[in-house]
Parts: C-alpha cells; structure tokens; sequence
C-alpha cells in the first residue's frame, strides 16, 4: 500500500531540493553590489515621501480581512449554482439560510462602522 505514495514522496522530496538547489545557487552566483538606489524605497519612480516602515492603519487590514471574508464565501456560492437544478429545494432553502446570515454580517460590519476611513 505504501508503494502507491512512492510517486508522490518523490515528487515532494525532488521539489525540495530543486527549492533548496535554486535557492543556494541564487546566493552563489548573484551579484553583490549594493548601491544607495538600491537600498532606498522605491514608489513609482518618485523620491521616498516616508520612511518605508510606517505603520498602517488598523483599517486597511479590516477592509482587506473583511473583503477575503466575504470572498470566500461568496465561493461556495458556485457549486450551488452549478448544481442547483440536481440538488432540489432543501438545498435552495439552505442557500436562501446562508445568503441571510451572510446579509446579516454585513449589516452588521457596516453598523459597526468597519468599512468607514474616517
């Protein structure tokens, strides 16, 4: 049984060393010559406004957070309607559970100004 995974333990083991080969030879062989444009920040091609090591705000993470949510699953959503005509109503009376609770998050996200870049 254990010949089955041979394959596989191969194809992982050889995909971490040509990881590691690549990695040591990206070291060895790579140039080394550090200059001043290449240490300072790069935005678009204009001088450095701010150091590069601000902080951001909290909000950009709750909006970038809140958007994977969402996203997410708004995914599961496509094999529903995909095989919505097979799967009958109590899968429909699911979905409609679903869309309500996401709905309600939402609602409850925009109430509690989350969304809001004040």
């Amino acid at each position: 049984m254990l010949s089955d995974y041979v394959p596989l333990i191969f194809m992982v083991v050889f995909g971490f060393a040509i990881g590691v080969v690549f990695l040591l030879a990206a070291e060895w062989l790579g140039a080394r010559r550090r200059t001043k444009e290449k240490a300072s920040t790069y935005e678009s091609g204009m001088p450095p406004v701010r150091t590069a090591r601000e902080r951001f705000s909290v909000k950009f993470y709750m909006v970038a957070v809140l958007f994977i949510l969402f996203d997410i699953e708004i995914v599961f959503m496509y094999p529903w309607a995909v095989q919505f005509k097979e799967l009958g109503s109590t899968a429909f009376v699911a979905m409609i559970l679903f869309i309500v609770l996401l709905l309600a998050g939402y609602i409850y996200v925009i109430r509690k100004g989350a969304l809001k870049w004040d």
